[in-house]
Order: C-alpha cells, then structure tokens, then sequence
C-alpha cells in the first residue's frame, strides 16, 4: 500500500535525478566545452573542480539550516539557486567567467544532501531509512545515465549552451511544486493518517539545535565516516567530473558511442537500491553496526578491484564493464554511508551529513584538479586511476572503524535502538 511518505520520496528521487543532471551535464559537455573556449586539461580540472570548493563552504551551515527552518524552504533556496547558474553556465563566453559561474552553482547546491537527509528522517522510521536513501542515490545515478542521451542529442542540434537552459528550467518547475505540497513534519500535513505517524516514530528535530562541535570533533566515529565519505568520494568524482573525458581521449570513444556511458550509471543505480534493501534486511538480523559496516565493506573493496581491473584492459567493452562495478561498488556503500550519518546524527542530521558531504567534497575536489595532472605525470589516462584504486582501499579498510550505534551527541536521545535487537518503533 502507497504510503504518504512514499510521495514524499517520489519528490526527492525526482531532485536527486535533476541534481545529477544538472552535475554530470559539465562532463559530458566538457570536450565541446574545452574545444569552444580552448581550455588544457590542467584549466579543465580547476573548472570541474571549483564546484566542490564553494560545495564544500557552504555544506554545514546549508545542512544547519535545514535543521531549524526545515526542508521544505532550504530546499526551495537551493535549487532555485543552483538552477539560475545552471542556466548562466549556457552563458559563459570565457575561462574565468566560467569558474565563476562553477563556483556559484556549487555554493547554491550546496546543502542539498543534508535537506534531504532530514526529510528522510523526519518522515521514515530507521527500519526504511536506508532504503530510502537507496531509491534517492539510485535516481541521482539514473539521472546521471539519462545526461547523455538528454544532453548529447540537444548538443548536436543546437549547441552546448543550449543545455543548460533546459535544465535549468527543470529545476525552476521542481522547486515551484516542491514549495506548495511537501510539509516538514508527517504532523502537519492532514492527509497523513495517525497510523502512518505512529510507523514513523517521532524523530528528534524540535527544539535546540545547538550543537556542541567540541565534544563532537573530539569523537574517533565521525572521523572515521568523514575520512572514509573523503576516501569514496576521492574515485566517486571520476565519474562526475572525468568520466567522457576519459572515455574520449583515454579509450578513443566517439561522440556518438559516448551514449554508452551510460552503462556504467545503471550499474550505479542498482548499487545504490540494492545497497539500502541489503543494508535495512541486516539491520534486522544483525543489529544497526554490522548491518550497515557490512555492506560498506563489500562494496568499497570490490570497487578497488575492479579499477585495478580497468587499468589493466584496453578493450572498450571491458573498460565500460569494469567501470560500471567500480561505480556498482561505491553505490553499494555511499546509500549506507549517508544512512550511518543519519543513524549517528539525530536531530542533527543536517549538520552532520553536511560535516560528511563537505568531506566528501574535498575529496571530489582533489581528484577533480588532480587526474589531470596525473595524466600527464603518469603518461597517459590508464595509470593515472592508480591513486583511485588506492583511496578506495583506504575507505573500506576505514569501515572497521565505524559505528553506527555510537551517538556524536553526548545527551541520550530516545529513539536510540539497540545494535542486537530489531528496530521497533511505536
């Protein structure tokens, strides 16, 4: 039976499938990009990777935000914000004005997982958490696959710049309906029925929302999920920011055969599901901290192996099947890794995930500036994935060292669950 909240998930798996549009929109339009306004690959990863800078910047007080003034207006910010730079993107005649204009679509964006990460905790209870973010995380990649076959027609009709006004409109007609359905609290919307309240639980998200950062900052379990989120989001960013480019001058793809890249995406998606169910079924069997390390664990290891296996093929069909199982593999874990944010930061998720993106941004910045110069330090696209495989083994490895049982907050909070019992909530 379709609950209520159910169409509030429908609403965020949409935003999730605009955001990587609108994300991955850069990378497939990079090589006409470069082309147009004769930018070297060095300049090429400053503009991809700017965005995770001012990402990065304005995470945590974007996530606070959302925190005290909920979802439903910060959400309606951002994406209006990110779509007006989407749009100036289109417009951009030179190297500097497009950074800018990357920089400020990052800042704008900036705080849309945690938004979304306290929606799904004010309106699921923990047994359906990770599923929830599983069917988010697996939009965002189907978006991601739908960037090609969107993007690449529109470019060859009517030019690169053309793209980003249609995606920018998209964003505009979101965030209009967005603002007028989804209430921030199962509590006051009417439609929702007291029996769906009481599935839900009663999170904790009134009240003070100060936040101690010194006891917090001095806990070894949030240093341990923001160096991992760092170590996954450090290969994560291949995808986002280097994938066709790769795929184009690394595997000799052409323009029309980058339509396959979106192979690698739909993996991704099916990580990211198969990662919430897999996750909330062993939540049930195993309690909250081997239910979900177990499932970071997998996959953040079998992604290092298969990028292991990417450098060592040539073959176009391989490359984009081994590639598709790094992705798988990242997915996998990344819906839990937001689940475990959420499982440790209660009424403080909007901070907490942002602490956790903001890591997650450094990383997704430092490989975006730095593969091009491993291209050329290392001689060429297939050796330059060395450090991916590398970071990728240091993130599940970090995965021992996680806990999801184990509250950031000192005070007790009363919708805590034991690690060795099943999750009921009432």
């Amino acid at each position: 039976m379709l609950k209520y909240r159910h169409r509030v998930l429908g609403f965020l798996c949409l935003l999730a499938a605009i955001t990587y549009l609108d994300r991955v929109a850069i990378s497939v339009a990079g090589p006409r990009i470069q082309e147009s306004l004769n930018i070297s690959p060095e300049m090429w990863g400053w503009v991809v990777g700017i965005f995770t800078v001012s990402y990065a910047v304005f995470e945590i007080p974007t996530g606070r935000m959302g925190d005290r003034n909920g979802a439903r207006r910060v959400l309606t910010r951002i994406v209006l914000w990110w779509s007006a730079f989407t749009t100036l993107t289109g417009m951009t005649t030179n190297y500097y004005v497009l950074l800018f204009t990357r920089f400020c679509f990052g800042a704008g964006e900036a705080g849309y997982l945690p938004n979304v990460g306290i929606s799904i905790s004010r309106w699921f209870p923990i047994v359906e958490r990770a599923r929830a973010f599983g069917f988010v995380w697996m939009s965002a990649q189907l978006g991601g696959a739908l960037s090609p076959l969107l993007i690449v027609p529109i470019q060859q009709r009517f030019g690169w710049r053309a793209s980003f006004y249609v995606l920018g409109v998209i964003g505009v007609l979101w965030s209009t309906a967005w603002y007028r359905w989804y209430r921030d609290t199962p509590a006051e919307n009417p439609k929702v029925t007291p029996a769906e309240i009481d599935e839900i639980g009663v999170p904790m998200f009134g009240g003070d929302h100060r936040l101690p950062w010194g006891a917090v900052l001095r806990r070894a379990n949030l240093w341990a999920i923001l160096l991992m989120v760092f170590c996954y989001c450090f290969g994560l960013y291949f995808f986002i920011s280097w994938l066709h480019t790769f795929l184009v001058k690394g595997r000799g793809f052409s323009e029309g055969q980058l339509l396959l890249s979106t192979a690698p995406a739909f993996l991704g998606a099916c990580g990211n599901v198969s990662g919430g169910f897999v996750s909330d079924a062993l939540v049930k069997r195993l309690g909250i901290k081997w239910g979900r390390r177990s499932v970071g664990l997998i996959g953040l290891s079998c992604a290092a192996v298969f990028t292991v296996a990417t450098i060592m093929t040539t073959n176009k069909f391989a490359t984009l099947l081994f590639l598709g199982l790094v992705y798988a593999g990242i997915t996998l874990q990344q819906t839990v890794a937001c689940t475990v944010a959420v499982d440790v930061g209660k009424k403080h998720v909007g901070a907490i995930l942002g602490a956790a993106n903001t890591a997650g941004s450094v990383g997704g910045f430092l490989f975006s500036v730095s593969f091009g110069y491993f291209v050329t330090w290392f001689g060429g696209y297939d050796r330059a994935l060395i450090p991916v495989a590398l970071m990728l083994t240091l993130g599940a490895l970090l995965w021992f060292r996680i806990d999801a049982t184990e509250e950031l907050i000192p005070e007790p909070l009363p919708d805590v669950v034991p690690d060795t019992a099943v999750p009921v909530l009432s």
